[in-house]
C-alpha cells in the first residue's frame, strides 16, 4: 500500500473520485446543501475525512477548474420540432461555453422502453447532469431514480415522468394543451344546431393520431381534449386513437384507413409530430381543407399546412424557451443555485394562419 502523499493540493475532484461520485454530487455534500440521498452523502463525508480534505483550502481551486458535463437524450429520427431543439442547443455554445459546460446531443428511440433505458445506464461517470424526452414506463421511471441516486441532476425535458425523482420538467402543460386543442376543434365546426324539435346534433367522428401511449405528453394531451369534446361537445365521437409514433408515413397509412372506414369523418386532431403524412392522405383522397385538422409544433411543414388551409391550427411551444430553460435548470441544479419558477414556466400557444410569427 502506498502511502505517499502528493505535494499538489486536495481537490474536490479528488473527493469526487474516491467517493465513487460526480463532483457535482461531492459538492452538494460538502456544502450542505440538498437533494443527494444519505447513502450517497455517507459515502462523500468518509472520503473526506479519509483524504483529509479541507473545504475552504480547496475552494480557490475549485472556482478555477470546476466545468460540467451534459447529456441532452432527444428521439432520433426526423422529427422536425426536436430537430429544432438539438439547433437551438448547438446556437447556445457560446453560454454553455461561458459556464465550463460541455453539452452532447444524444439521439435515441425514445419509444423503446428497453433502448432508452440502456442509453441512461450509460451516463454515470461520463456526465453530471442529463435532460431527456422521457417515456413514461417502469423501466425510465427506475433509470432515472437511478441516476438521481447516484448524484446526477435530471430534468425531463417535453415529456415528463413526473413518478420518477427527476428534479424538474422543463414544457408546457399537456393537459392544458390538449383541452385547448379540443376547444379549437369544437369551436371550428360548431355547436348543435337548433331544430324544430330543440337542438338538433349536427356530429360526426373526430380522428386522434397520437405519437404513443407511453409519451406522457401525448397521454396528457389526448386526456384533455376527450375532457373538453365530453363536456362541451358531446355530439362529436371520438375515435380510438391511433399511434404513428411521429411517423409521417405511417401516420399516412393510419389516415388512409380512417378515412376508409369513417364516413362521418368531420376532424382529425394530431397529438404530436408526423403532420405531412396526414396532409398528403386527405389530399389523395380529395378532403384537404374540407377535414378539420387540428395538431402541434410550428415547423417549415405544418407552417406550409396552415398556409393552404390543411390545418386550421396549432397548438404549440417554444423550443427556444425550452432549451433555455433547460440549461439554466440544469446549471443551477448542479452549481447548487436557486431556480426562478416563474422565468421557467412555458406556455401553451395558438397559432392560426393569421398570425404566424
Amino acid at each position: 500500500m502506498n502511502n505517499q502523499l502528493s505535494d499538489a493540493p486536495l481537490t474536490l475532484r479528488d473527493v469526487a473520485a474516491a467517493a465513487g461520485v460526480s463532483l457535482a454530487t461531492a459538492d452538494r455534500v460538502v456544502n450542505g446543501r440538498p437533494g443527494v440521498s444519505a447513502k450517497t452523502a455517507l459515502k462523500v463525508h468518509e472520503a473526506v475525512q479519509r483524504l483529509g480534505f479541507r473545504p475552504l483550502a480547496a475552494a480557490a481551486e475549485l472556482a478555477r477548474s470546476r466545468s460540467w458535463r451534459f447529456a441532452v437524450l432527444l428521439p432520433s429520427g426526423g422529427n422536425r420540432f426536436m430537430m429544432d431543439i438539438a439547433d437551438t442547443i448547438r446556437a447556445q455554445a457560446d453560454w454553455f461555453r461561458a459556464r465550463r459546460i460541455a453539452v452532447e446531443i444524444v439521439e435515441t428511440d425514445v419509444f423503446d422502453a428497453d433502448r432508452l433505458a440502456a442509453e441512461l445506464a450509460g451516463l454515470p461517470g461520463r456526465f453530471d447532469a442529463v435532460a431527456l424526452v422521457a417515456l413514461d414506463h417502469p423501466r425510465i421511471r427506475a433509470a432515472i431514480d437511478d441516476l438521481v441516486e447516484g448524484g446526477m441532476a435530471v430534468v425531463t425535458l417535453v415529456s415528463d415522468a413526473p413518478s420518477s425523482r427527476r428534479q424538474h420538467y422543463v414544457g408546457i402543460d399537456n393537459i392544458a394543451a390538449g383541452r385547448t386543442a379540443g376547444s379549437l376543434v369544437g369551436r371550428f365546426l360548431g355547436p348543435p344546431r337548433a331544430g324544430e324539435a330543440g337542438m338538433v346534433a349536427q356530429g360526426g367522428a373526430v380522428g386522434i393520431v397520437t405519437g404513443s401511449g407511453s409519451l406522457r405528453d401525448h397521454a396528457e394531451r389526448r386526456f384533455g381534449f376527450g375532457q373538453v369534446l365530453a363536456e362541451e361537445y358531446p355530439h362529436l365521437t371520438r375515435l380510438t386513437p391511433v399511434e404513428g409514433r411521429d411517423d409521417p408515413d405511417r401516420n399516412r397509412d393510419l389516415v388512409r384507413r380512417m378515412l376508409a372506414d369513417t364516413p362521418d369523418l368531420v376532424a382529425i386532431y394530431n397529438t404530436g409530430e408526423g403532420s405531412v403524412g396526414i396532409g398528403e392522405a386527405l389530399a389523395e383522397a380529395g378532403l384537404a381543407r374540407r377535414i378539420l385538422c387540428v395538431g402541434h409544433e410550428l415547423t417549415p411543414a405544418t407552417r406550409r399546412m396552415l398556409l393552404d388551409g390543411t390545418f386550421a391550427a396549432l397548438v404549440a411551444q417554444d423550443p427556444g424557451h425550452e432549451v433555455r430553460s433547460m440549461a439554466r435548470v440544469l446549471h443551477a441544479l448542479v452549481a447548487g443555485q436557486e431556480i426562478v419558477a416563474a422565468q421557467e414556466h412555458i406556455r401553451v400557444q395558438v397559432i392560426l394562419r393569421d398570425n404566424l410569427p
